[in-house]
């Protein structure tokens, strides 16, 4: 065993040892038990994020609060990404900052927002990290969306952000942007994942791409889009859902007929019973991440696994998500219990 060897079983040592600091249910409860955001912020300085809460100035808004989180997690996911060595799996999901960033921008542009207002709800952090600032800056200072768009002409996203645009200009549907920047994402973490070569990987991480795959198809029927624009959308052969499914899933006439044909793939418990669309996309997204959630977890009974590596990235990321939501939820003064189940948590500790 080479030095590559013992540097992997640091790693995974590494994420367990991480794995062990997530906050637990009793932590979130907490934090979701908060007045107001000052509370809020005193209570989350009393875990780990206390350094991110401390370059927060007042007045306290949610936005501030997951925008230092997004930095955090930054960090986090990048150390691990460079302790790792590189693995092609961790740099394809820590695209998902830069991705992110650019589709705030051209929503933005959109919007016609002004550049002031629109960096108001980012940083640069990741793409300091890695780089890649001038792509955002040159997209953040055009004037309208056709210069930024023009501007990421030599960009690797272009083909995909030219066809957000035709589809924004047909549907008039904002969302159009959430889903082919979702598409360059798991574009290249399908890629990644047949260049890891690793079955534990691909059995769990590919459940991302099945779950952008389906909802992409789910969404397509839902706003009653072209079959070969929904067939666009779809990005590489799924991993655990076989290509007929796909196909007639695709076919199929409406939303619920879609999820139906899931009955016979290892994601069959999660079909929903409601026959109003809007409630069985939001239910099945639902069971389809804790289900990924518990998947993840579940990579840690295996010592020495690479999957752990990846884990403990996808948990903080969650961990951060979850943050994020509490902060939302106390600013609009959401009730606990609504907050608390829509986290991705275990289900008792």
């Amino acid at each position: 065993m080479g030095s590559g060897g013992s540097q992997k079983i640091f790693v995974t040592v590494k994420s367990y040892s991480k794995r062990g600091q997530l906050l637990k249910r009793p932590d979130f409860q907490t934090l979701a038990e908060s007045r107001d955001l000052d509370e809020l912020v005193t209570r989350i300085k009393n875990t780990k994020y206390l350094e991110a809460m401390s370059a927060i100035v007042k007045p306290y808004t949610a936005e501030k609060l997951e925008m230092a989180l997004r930095t955090k997690l930054a960090d986090e996911q990048f150390k691990i990404a460079k302790v790792s060595g590189n693995s092609k799996i961790l740099d394809a999901f820590f695209q998902r900052f830069i991705i992110s960033n650019l589709k705030l921008i051209l929503k933005g542009k959109i919007l016609g927002k002004t550049q002031e207002e629109i960096s108001a709800y980012f940083n640069m952090h990741a793409e300091e990290l890695t780089k890649q600032r001038d792509t955002i800056v040159k997209a953040l200072v055009a004037k309208d969306l056709e210069e930024a768009v023009s501007s990421l002409g030599s960009s690797p996203f272009h083909e995909e952000i030219t066809k957000a645009v035709e589809l924004y200009n047909e549907t008039k549907n904002i969302q159009a942007f959430d889903i082919y920047f979702d598409k360059m994402l798991y574009q290249n973490v399908v890629k990644a994942l047949r260049s890891e070569n690793d079955q534990d990987i691909s059995h769990i991480y590919g459940m991302e791409t099945d779950f952008y795959n389906v909802m992409s198809i789910v969404r397509g029927k839902f706003w009653e889009l072209e079959d070969d624009r929904i067939e666009d959308l779809v990005v590489g052969a799924s991993v655990n859902i076989p290509n007929q499914v796909m196909d007639r899933m695709m076919a199929a006439e409406n939303v619920k007929d879609a999820i139906d044909e899931l009955s016979t793939t290892r994601y069959k418990d999660f079909i929903p019973e409601t026959e109003d669309e809007v409630e069985a996309i939001a239910a099945f997204e639902h069971a389809f991440e804790m289900a990924y959630y518990k998947a993840i977890n579940g990579s840690f009974s295996k010592m020495f696994s690479f999957a752990t590596v990846v884990g403990i990235s996808k948990l903080i990321g969650y961990e951060v998500r979850n943050i994020g939501a509490i902060a939302f939820a106390v600013e609009q003064k959401i009730p606990v219990e609504t907050t608390m189940s829509k986290l991705i948590i275990r289900e008792a500790e």
